[in-house]
């Protein structure tokens, strides 16, 4: 899982699914008044499922999700990471179409995730418990049936190579402080509802979805950071077919093809199996279908 080498930029590290890269000359940025530093978002091919990142890529997926991002925040009224200047270095051709040039901030060690449905991890806490993240539910509620408001249920982002763990807002109040969880929450809660507006209008549900942020270190501002509102951080239904019942009303627009592969040919012991080309095939179009429903490109 080699990073590509990219001339004008220096790799620093790699995610199981992107590359991130600051500038070569980084000592010269530090020394500008403004403190302003890059950082360049790589959104690369690569695929992974129950922590496995998978053979082939999806040829395509990262120029869909970065082209989702940026259609999505151009519709948000939220600061942003992006930043468009000429004295950054310039984004090399070769990955022009998966790539944001990004302000670097001080990100939070909180996932902004929020729920409109309860489904995946969240109902089989509330099979439990009968709340998720501490918020009450009505009891007698079922997989994916949708919710009189949003939730949010924040998540602790863990060190590299353990697992996200949901925390309670409390909790992460304790984190960052009570005055940044109330803005990351009340700021997560609007850009979901209006998101939900969005695709509501193009015939997509909005399930749920997570969100990071980041501090200005200048300004000391908070900033919608990371990728947003894409198939790999979010949960889209097609509204008809959720409507029309049956078997198929959650299948959603992301990965799960690949998951139910994986869960019907491997034992999850081992070196995971290379996907079948039809399996990376039907992945690629259903990332494609989202972003033409949503985008309407």
């Amino acid at each position: 899982m080699s990073a590509p080498q990219l001339a004008g930029w220096r790799h620093v590290y790699s995610g199981k699914v992107r590359d991130l890269y600051v500038p070569a000359d980084e000592a010269a940025h530090d020394a500008e008044p403004t403190g302003e530093k890059y950082l360049l978002v790589v959104a690369s091919d690569r695929i992974s499922a129950f922590d496995h990142v998978l053979e082939p890529p999806i040829a395509g997926k990262g120029a869909l999700l970065t082209a989702l991002s940026r259609w999505w925040f151009e519709q948000l009224d939220v600061p942003n990471h992006l930043v468009d200047d000429p004295s950054a270095p310039p984004v090399p051709e070769s990955v022009a179409d998966r790539s944001m040039l990004t302000r670097r901030l001080e990100m939070h060690p909180i996932e902004c995730v929020v729920r409109g449905a309860l489904t995946g991890s969240g109902f089989a806490e509330y099979r439990e418990t009968g709340a998720v993240c501490g918020i009450e539910l009505p009891a007698g509620l079922s997989d994916g049936d949708l919710l009189d408001e949003p939730i949010y249920t924040p998540a602790y982002k863990a060190p590299l190579g353990e697992h996200d763990e949901n925390i309670s807002f409390e909790r992460s109040a304790e984190l960052v402080g009570a005055e940044t969880a109330a803005a990351l929450r009340d700021t997560s809660l609007a850009i979901f509802i209006r998101a939900r507006e969005l695709a509501a209008e193009r015939g997509v549900i909005l399930a749920d979805t997570k969100f990071e942020f980041g501090r200005d270190p200048v300004a000391g501002s908070l900033v919608l950071a990371d990728e947003v509102l894409t198939s790999d951080s979010s949960r889209y239904w097609d509204a008809s077919v959720y409507a029309a019942g049956g078997p198929d009303r959650l299948a959603s627009f992301d990965k799960q093809i690949v998951r139910d592969w994986l869960s019907a040919n491997w034992d999850k012991q081992g070196t995971p199996p290379a996907l079948p080309p039809q399996i990376v095939e039907r992945t690629l179009a259903r990332y494609a279908e989202l972003y033409a429903r949503i985008t309407g490109s």
